[in-house]
This record gives C-alpha cells, sequence and structure tokens, in this order.
C-alpha cells in the first residue's frame, strides 16, 4: 500500500465531484471534509521544534481533532481510555450489542438526532428496568454505550454496543449484587421489551412530527402503508445478542481502546485509490468471517464515509447508571469497597502528557532527536495564518 493509499487523499482528489453528484450538501458535511482534507497541513498551523544537541530542526502541523478524521483517533482514543480505567471494576463484564430492524434505517437516516436519542434512551430504560427486578439483580447498574452505524461495507445499520459490569449496587447501597452464574437478563424478555420501548417512541415521534417523513418516508403519510409498516415491526423478532464477557480488567481496556473511537473505515483497510476508484477491505459476517475486497467510485466511497457523520455535539458515547458522571464519583468508592479494590486518588488526577501517549501508542519517544539519538526536540516556533509566535 502507497502512501497515497488513505482517506484524506480521496476527499482531496474527489469531494468536488462528490458535491457536483449529490448536490448542496449539509453543513456539517463540508465542515467534516474541510477538517480531513486539512489536517496536519500548514493550514492548520504548526510548530517548529529544534534538536538541543544537534540543532536539528522539524516542523510539526497541527491536526484538525474532528472525531471523523481518521488520523486524529488513535490519540482521541488513547486519551479516553486513559480516563476510564481507574473506573474499571474487579468483576466480569458483559458486551450486548443492540440492533435495529432493516425497516428502521431509512427513518433513522433522515432523523439522525432525534432517532439516535430515541435509540439511547430506549436501550438504557431496557437495561435498567429489568436491572431493578429482584427477579435479576434488584439493583443499580452502571454500563458505557457506544454508538456505530455502520457495516464491514460502510453501509448503514445503526446499532448499540454496550458494555456493563457483571452485577449491580443495591437501592441502598449496602451491598454489591453480583449476576448469577454470568448470566445477566433473558434475551427474549430483553428484546420484547426493548422492542416495545422503541416502537412507542418510533409511533409517538411520528405522530408528534418529531420524526419527518422526508424522501422515500413521504409513502407511509399513506394510512395502510404506515399501518402495515407498525404491524410488521411489532411481527419482527428483534436482535440483541451478546459478545464475548470479559473476566479481566485488561480485556475491558482492550476492547474500549479498540471500538470507542472506531470510524466506518480506517485508512489500514484503504488497499487502492488509483483510476478514481477506492478498493478497500472487509470482513463478510456471512462467508465466515473471511476477508474480502470491494470496489467503488470515490464519489461513492465518500458518500457512504458521511453516511455515519454524528450530528454536531451528539455525544456518540454516553455513560449510565453509577457510571455517569453526576454519579460516579460518589458511588465507584462505595462499590470498590465491597469488591475490596482501592481507590485511586482523585483530588489530584495525573493526565499523560502527549508525548508519553504518543509513545505508549507508537514505542518511540517523539521527543527524541531522530538524528543524533542523544538530544531533545525542543518547541521553539509556533505558526498560525502565516503568523510567527517564537517561544523558546
Amino acid at each position: 500500500m502507497g502512501n497515497t493509499a488513505n482517506i484524506q487523499n480521496i476527499f482531496l482528489e474527489s469531494f468536488s465531484t462528490y458535491v457536483k453528484d449529490y448536490g448542496p450538501l449539509p453543513e456539517e458535511q463540508y465542515n467534516i471534509a474541510n477538517a480531513i482534507m486539512n489536517c496536519r497541513t500548514e493550514s492548520m498551523g504548526g510548530q517548529i521544534s529544534c534538536c538541543d544537541h544537534c540543532g536539528y530542526d522539524v516542523t510539526i502541523y497541527n491536526s484538525c481533532r474532528n472525531r471523523h478524521c481518521p488520523q486524529c483517533q488513535a490519540y482521541a482514543t488513547a486519551q479516553w481510555v486513559e480516563k476510564r480505567i481507574d473506573d474499571l471494576l474487579p468483576v466480569p463484564y458483559f458486551h450486548i450489542v443492540f440492533t435495529l430492524p432493516w425497516q428502521l434505517r431509512d427513518f433513522f437516516l433522515r432523523n439522525r438526532k432525534f432517532c439516535y436519542s430515541l435509540f439511547f434512551r430506549c436501550v438504557k430504560e431496557t437495561l435498567q428496568e429489568l436491572a431493578a427486578d429482584p427477579k435479576y439483580l434488584g439493583g443499580k447498574i452502571g454500563f458505557i454505550t457506544i454508538l456505530h452505524t455502520w457495516t464491514q461495507q460502510m453501509e448503514f445499520h445503526p446499532h448499540i454496543h454496550v458494555i456493563l459490569p457483571a452485577g449491580a449496587l443495591s437501592f441502598n447501597r449496602e451491598e454489591w449484587i453480583p449476576c448469577k452464574n454470568n448470566f445477566l437478563f433473558p434475551f427474549p424478555v430483553m428484546k420484547k421489551l426493548f422492542r416495545g420501548k422503541v416502537m412507542d417512541a418510533f409511533v409517538n415521534g411520528i405522530k408528534e412530527g418529531s420524526i419527518g417523513l422526508h424522501g422515500i418516508l413521504k409513502k407511509y403519510s399513506d394510512q395502510v402503508s404506515w399501518n402495515k409498516l407498525v404491524n410488521t415491526l411489532y411481527n419482527t423478532d428483534w436482535v440483541i445478542y451478546a459478545k464475548q464477557t470479559f473476566n479481566h480488567t485488561e480485556d475491558v481496556v482492550k476492547y474500549l481502546g479498540n471500538y470507542t473511537h472506531r470510524l466506518a473505515i480506517s485508512n489500514k483497510r484503504i488497499i487502492d485509490i488509483s483510476n478514481k476508484q477506492v478498493c478497500f477491505s472487509y470482513h463478510d459476517r456471512k462467508d465466515d468471517n473471511k476477508i474480502k475486497k470491494i470496489v467503488v467510485s470515490h464519489s461513492e466511497f465518500i458518500r457512504r464515509f458521511m453516511l455515519h457523520a454524528v450530528p454536531c455535539k451528539f455525544m456518540r458515547i454516553r455513560h449510565y447508571g453509577f457510571l455517569s458522571n453526576s454519579l460516579k464519583g460518589k458511588v465507584l468508592p462505595i462499590i470498590m469497597s465491597f469488591l475490596g479494590k482501592e481507590v485511586s486518588e482523585k483530588n489530584t488526577p495525573k493526565s499523560k502528557h502527549w508525548y508519553d501517549i504518543i509513545e505508549s501508542l507508537t514505542g518511540k519517544d517523539p521527543t527524541v532527536c531522530p538524528i543524533c539519538k542523544n538530544g531533545r526536540l525542543r518547541m521553539v516556533v509556533r505558526f498560525k495564518n502565516g503568523v510567527f509566535v517564537n517561544v523558546a
């Protein structure tokens, strides 16, 4: 794979063609495209660092920090995971995936902000309601939810990953209630409850106008078509499935690092971008997970990429229960005391420096001079929009 086989170059070569093919685009798509195209280029500004031993100097351009940019996600992931480590409990963790029937995808695609929020709310309420039932746990659970919207071929397929500790805190906060026999909730019960909650919110959203019937959805303005759709959805076996259970906290950290800030596709899956076509690899879930290749035009690649643009300021990762920001500080120390885990000192949080995170990701200290190997690179000048500031 050559250096040109990456998403940034696809956008640089073909975004104008994509706009011509698909017409005026939402502002968020222009912002994402501009961020990706300008990431780590002179237009973003940067700094000049100089070796304090041999005098070698290097120019480093700033990253765009856009959450859709493939060049920025490794660092963002490392920062996020670093903040989660102290919250992990010494118990097994469940990994559950909530999916939606394909009939709902067009509604979600055209009403993303409202429908994604609806999705999160129904997942939360389903898990919390079952956990509160004394028949299962009879307590308050905590969990992390992560929205993904893609298939391996970058088609639109919204689903939510859930990571939750195997147990609950009693409502009086006097004991930790572990899951029995590594079992959470019966899946038939969970699916039926989840389906009911989504359908209730979905139907109300249509009635109130919060979910608009745009484009191909206009056909559901007809009462006969609408009734047929609702009946089909109620009679469909909705899919919720469990992935591997994590028995060690290091497995949870590894998972979080792989999944939390994942994009629809990464640069490493791009095989070739020649002749205005993109060839990329994917795992075929229907064929024993075999690795295959697909070829699409540049514009089609960008179209698929943009299907997964998250609405501005929308939180794709959410924490609930005793892992929520409002409860975590008060409740986690109580749970950890029950489980015999020492609580980290929170009064003086020790965040890693950027160079420590880069070293953990690459195995190389970015401040060591690549020429003499003895000196350290020290920043001497910052620049942006043609303005230089001496910081030495």
